[in-house]
């Protein structure tokens, strides 16, 4: 079976898992046609990443006259389809932060895709996040493209559910998958009951390799934030929690491993509270230096605001680390308090204090324990041959079924 997969950026340092994904359906057999939006000109760390991009087809590169090429095309082949998906952008548009020309060059962006799909034979497009690529997917689909589905991940889709379009999206998809049963909830409140059978869960998974790494002992005082510098993950309130820590103990450092928005901010705030000897920032890292990160480490820390399941989780307890975190959306459907790590409520400053101390003075003969469970609950949970598995059934079904050429009728 011959699928695509639609990334609005592809590849990415922090997209490793959808790069897992792929590779796991296409152990199983399935040919996979990688598209992304942009992307082409981005700054790779990882090898792997380096090789994936090469296999990628880049809608924007070729720049507007490719796009305006593809829509007359459209014009003189299917007009009547044309004309209909041109009803469903603006039907989109009219509640969405994006106005209607934004929805029109999503639908020059689908005029451009479908006939790759039909070129190589593709039966169906998956598209990762809620937004803009779901958006596209779904336009390529009112164009006479194939069967579609898509991957909503966190809290940037359910926080703008109404201006991001996500009930219609899920009205017209043949699927929709969350990957934590949070996740599902959300997009249970956003649809109609009629429509609840569409919603999925599948796992963001791990490869084997991390399931095969050596035991290895965590007798040092670092603590490894790893994760995007912005708003949702809570590294603002890390750096309070470890600025009063500091006034109390000497013995332990704060690694953010990451870049973002928030980058200026945050090392504003380590030179104002004194912390420049105890908190480094990495910058963005491959996989591999992440992977050696956790194990240079006591305990992942991510005090987050808004999440889906951070697969940086998932891939800590995989290396028999525990983890520092929050009640936070799906986090405690995989991370027990007590048994795999410390849970606080989010945004509670003292709490994050205590556990990170209570982390510190932990025995090696408790880490070690904590972190023997939390890879038991990981392999049994996250095993990315497994998830893909679950994903080839649904593809496969969506297969075997009768294709709708047009798009479903507003309801209002």
């Amino acid at each position: 079976m011959r699928l695509a997969y639609l990334v609005n950026l592809y590849p990415m340092v922090s997209h490793s898992f959808i790069r897992r994904e792929i590779l796991a359906l296409e152990r199983q057999g399935f040919e996979i046609f990688r598209i992304s939006l942009r992307g082409w000109d981005s700054e790779l760390a990882d090898p792997e990443d380096q090789l994936e991009r090469i296999k990628t087809r880049y809608v924007l590169r070729d720049g507007i006259p490719a796009l305006l090429l593809a829509i007359t095309r459209m014009l003189i082949t299917k007009p009547v389809l044309l004309l209909r998906a041109m009803a469903l952008a603006w039907r989109v548009s009219r509640r969405s932060e994006r106005p209607l020309p934004i929805h029109l060059v999503y639908l020059a962006e689908a005029c451009r895709i479908e006939p790759w799909l039909r070129a190589a034979g593709v039966q169906h497009l998956h598209a990762h996040f809620g937004t803009s690529s779901a958006a596209v997917a779904m336009l390529v689909h009112a164009l006479g493209g194939p069967p579609w589905s898509f991957t909503v991940h966190g809290n940037e889709t359910f926080d703008k559910r109404l201006f991001v379009g996500l009930t219609e999206k899920i009205r017209q998809c043949a699927f929709v998958v969350a990957v934590c049963s949070y996740g599902r909830s959300q997009l249970y409140r956003s649809v109609e009951h009629e429509h609840w059978h569409k919603v999925k869960v599948v796992h963001c998974g791990l490869e084997p390799n991390f399931y095969s790494m050596p035991k290895s002992a965590a007798p040092t005082a670092r603590l490894v934030c790893i994760g995007r510098l912005c708003g949702e993950k809570g590294q603002l309130l890390l750096l309070e929690a470890t600025r009063r820590l500091a006034a109390h103990r000497e013995d332990f450092e704060v690694v953010l491993a990451g870049d973002g928005e928030m980058r200026g901010e945050i090392e504003e705030i380590i030179a104002r509270y004194k912390l420049t000897d105890r908190v480094h920032i990495t910058g963005w890292i491959s996989s591999e230096q992440v992977r050696n990160e956790i194990l240079a480490s006591r305990a992942l820390i991510l005090p987050s605001f808004a999440e889906g399941l951070p697969v940086v989780i998932m891939e800590t307890m995989a290396l028999r680390r525990c983890v520092i975190s929050t009640y936070v959306a799906g986090i405690p459907e995989l991370v027990r308090s007590g048994e795999h790590g410390w849970l606080v409520p989010a945004g509670d400053v003292d709490a994050l204090m205590q556990v990170m101390s209570s982390c510190l003075d932990a025995s090696a003969d408790l880490l070690a324990q904590m972190g023997e469970a939390a890879y038991t609950r990981v392999v049994e949970r996250h095993s990315i041959d497994t998830e893909a598995a679950k994903l080839a059934a649904l593809f496969r079904a969506t297969a075997e079924k009768p294709s709708r050429s047009e798009p479903l009728p507003a309801k209002h």
